[in-house]
C-alpha cells in the first residue's frame, strides 16, 4: 500500500519559517520525481518545488530564494523548508510521487501565514 504522509504545517506568522516532510511509503522512493503543490482557497493546485531521482530541483519563481525543496532517499522522505513566510503562502501544501504512470499524493498539510 503505498502512502504520502505529510507533517509540518501549522500557524506561523509573517517572516517565519516551517519544515514540511513527507514520508513515503510502499514505493521504490529513490526512483521518483517527488514535489510539493499547493492549493489556496478558491486557486488551482500549483507546484512549488520539485526534485527529481537524481536531486535536481526547480521552484515556482514565487517562491524562488524562500523555499528550498532535498529529499534523504535512506529514509524515503522529502522536505521542504520554508523561510520568509508572506501571506500568499497560506495554503494545504500536498505531496506528490511521480514515476512514469504511478502518480501519488498525499492527504495535504495546512500552512497558515497570518499575523
Amino acid at each position: 500500500q503505498v502512502q504520502l504522509v505529510e507533517s509540518g504545517g501549522g500557524l506561523v506568522q509573517p517572516g517565519g519559517s516551517l519544515r514540511l516532510s513527507c514520508a513515503a511509503s510502499g514505493i521504490i522512493f529513490s526512483r521518483y520525481f517527488m514535489g510539493w503543490y499547493r492549493q489556496a482557497p478558491g486557486k488551482r493546485r500549483e507546484l512549488v518545488a520539485g526534485i527529481t531521482s537524481s536531486g535536481s530541483a526547480n521552484y515556482a519563481d514565487s517562491v524562488k530564494g524562500r523555499f528550498t525543496i532535498s529529499r534523504d532517499n535512506a529514509v524515503n522522505k522529502v522536505y521542504l523548508q520554508m523561510n520568509s513566510l508572506k501571506l500568499e503562502d497560506t495554503a494545504v501544501y500536498y505531496c506528490r510521487g511521480l514515476s512514469g504512470t504511478y502518480d501519488y499524493w498525499g492527504q495535504g498539510t495546512q500552512v497558515t501565514v497570518s499575523s
